[in-house]
């Protein structure tokens, strides 16, 4: 059974910069074969969903969304069956609660199999 357990959110200024860390544990043998990404949910946007931040595959490639791209880095570490987050030059806007997915097939698909409980990014 796969869990995943994000940390390292919190509250910051514009400008400053968090890292998320997002554990897989159960099936640790595969994590270099997953497709992950970071998902965030704003407050107030519940009935939209989550967008996709970024995401990786098991090549190691990666993709952003426009509003982070140049700002954030997505990576991993098979070693330590964790996936990051760098997000730097933090803006009000990326204020919401982070989700780390996880998905055995690649690509990612729509509903990843595996989930976070999520941690929460303020930016003020």
């Amino acid at each position: 059974h796969v869990q995943l357990v994000e940390s390292g959110g919190g509250s910051v200024q514009a400008g400053g910069s968090l890292r998320l860390s997002c554990v897989l544990s159960g099936h640790t043998s595969s994590f270099s074969s997953y497709c992950m990404a970071w998902l965030r949910r704003a407050p107030g946007k519940e009935r939209e969903g989550r967008e996709k931040v970024a995401g990786i595959d098991a090549d190691g490639n990666t993709n952003y969304a426009d509003s982070v791209k140049g700002r954030f880095t997505i990576s991993k570490d098979a070693a330590k069956n964790t996936l990051y987050l760098q997000m730097n030059n933090l803006k009000p806007e990326d204020t919401a609660m982070y989700y780390c997915a996880a998905d055995p097939f690649c690509p990612l698909g729509p509903v990843p199999p595996y989930w976070g409980q999520g941690t929460q990014v303020t930016v003020s």
